[in-house]
């Protein structure tokens, strides 16, 4: 639906001269095609992507993922964490204790996530006074909404594949756009990296779209890879799979049947990428290093974080059950901090205080170490400049998308009734450069590749057989 490049039809020119162009590039014409037709599908999703992002965006900036930016007056020494949890427990009828969130910084509040039989419940109190300042679903608010639709558009595991078809097909995109506004024939770079402001009409819009996608086209790949790694397929069944911390590196642990992403609440990801398929190890033996004299409580495992350095925000995971262990987190996946490669996550035994496993960012795989900070950059983690880049970029995306349909709009013929679609290019030599990249890209992600096929069938046989539709797509 979009159209990259500046036209081999300039401004005023006449139907003669745009002749010679089109048979002398016809690899051009292709290309355009490929763009045209993939951005039917892509674009309405790059619209929601980029305006759930920033909405998030702006939420974890400003308000924060639950309570945890509240402001307090620090009052001297904090309660003690056992009290905490009481006076949060207290506050839920029927309520149990199952996450602590500790402050980030003296003057913020600390959230205790207390479970109930429908659903948990966040629980903010002011850590010097144990008053409860709030309380709300956990999990469950504005930010959440916004990364449920931009995970899986409510739609469960049916959306999170049309999304995953749809940013395979956007990195098409981006390689069609890339080759369209490339300069050629003699044509400036200056016209490459800098928009004719003083063009009007379609001319203007193709050169605005043309640069914005050329300057963007690096952070779009960062973000739709790192995007796909979460995906259902590609991500989970794939790379992630084959990424994934090994248990086997804990010797002789117990392992639970559970895995780390137990941990996560719903559709939010607060696990490290890395960890998300690792067994958890199980409490209830003698395996570990010894950590913790005494009685094994929220009391004592925090102190002992704090002990190894765990400063600022952390989190803690009460036990699940008899076999379940205490578990220690900081990390950049649940917005702990601005830096990836501090990511820790430690687990204790709810009996002995033994350390059964210390997992750090040196710990990780290659590629868990590049989403660790693929994931913190696309969540704009990393700092205030990280949270610019990023809510430059979605608005970036929104104006790219929006001009793609302008300019279609306006190259589009009135009353036609047919989508007027790049025209399809006569004798086309075969583009090996072009189909190594297809076939690449379809087997390297297979919900894209599956999509390419399809259309590529389609395309055979269907409009072959039926002529009307195929002149409305034309």
């Amino acid at each position: 639906m979009t159209d990259t490049t500046l036209s081999p039809v300039r401004a005023g020119g006449s139907a003669e001269a745009a002749a010679q162009p089109l048979s002398a590039n016809k690899f051009y014409f292709i290309a355009w095609r490929w763009h045209f037709y993939a951005g039917l599908y892509v674009i309405p999703f790059l619209i929601m992507l980029a305006t759930t992002g920033m909405v998030m965006l702006w939420i974890s900036w400003m308000a924060g993922l639950g309570a945890e930016r509240m402001a307090v007056q620090p009052a001297g020494q904090t309660l003690a964490l056992s009290t905490l949890q009481t006076a949060a427990e207290t506050a839920v009828l029927g309520g149990r204790a199952v996450q602590y969130v500790e402050p980030l910084a003296p003057d913020r509040v600390a959230v205790f996530s207390v479970a109930t039989e429908a659903g948990n419940t966040g629980v903010a109190l002011d850590p010097h006074t144990g008053e409860v300042l709030h309380t709300f679903p956990w999990r469950a608010g504005a930010y959440d909404l916004a990364n449920k639709i931009h995970g899986t558009l409510l739609l469960g595991a049916f959306g999170d594949r049309l999304i995953e078809i749809a940013a395979s097909l956007g990195l098409i995109m981006v390689a069609s756009g890339l080759y369209l506004h490339w300069p050629r024939r003699g044509a400036s770079w200056r016209n490459t990296l800098v928009p004719r402001l003083t063009a009007r009409g379609r001319t203007f819009w193709k050169s605005l779209h043309g640069v914005v996608g050329f300057w963007v086209s690096l952070m779009l790949v960062v973000f739709l890879i790192s995007g796909l790694s979460w995906a259902g397929v590609w991500g989970e069944r794939v790379v992630q799979a084959w990424s994934t911390f090994p248990a086997e590196k804990w010797d002789n642990l117990p392992l639970s049947d559970d895995v780390h992403a137990g941990m996560n609440h719903g559709d939010a990801k607060e696990v490290p990428w890395g960890l998300e398929q690792t067994p958890m190890p199980a409490s209830g033996s003698l395996e570990g290093k010894t950590a913790i004299d005494g009685a094994v409580d929220l009391d004592s495992v925090a102190a002992f974080a704090r002990s190894l350095g765990f400063v600022g925000r952390f989190q803690i995971n009460l036990p699940k059950g008899d076999a379940g262990v205490w578990t220690i987190s900081h990390d950049s996946m649940s917005n702990d901090g601005p830096n990836p490669a501090a990511d820790r996550t430690m687990h204790i035994d709810r009996f002995t205080g033994n350390v059964l496993a210390d997992i750090r960012y040196a710990d990780y795989s290659p590629y868990a170490k590049a989403m660790a900070w693929g994931i913190a950059f696309h969540e704009g983690d990393l700092g205030v400049w990280n949270f610019v880049l990023n809510t430059v970029f979605c608005l970036s995306v929104l104006g790219l998308s929006i001009s793609g349909l302008v300019m279609w709009w306006k190259r589009r013929p009135s009353g036609a009734g047919r989508l007027a679609a790049p025209p399809r290019p006569g004798d086309v030599p075969f583009w090996k450069g072009a189909a190594v990249l297809v076939v690449v890209l379809g087997i390297v992600f297979p919900l894209g590749g599956a999509a390419i096929l399809a259309v590529l069938v389609i395309d055979a046989t269907l409009l072959r057989l039926m002529p009307g539709v195929r002149r409305a797509l034309a």
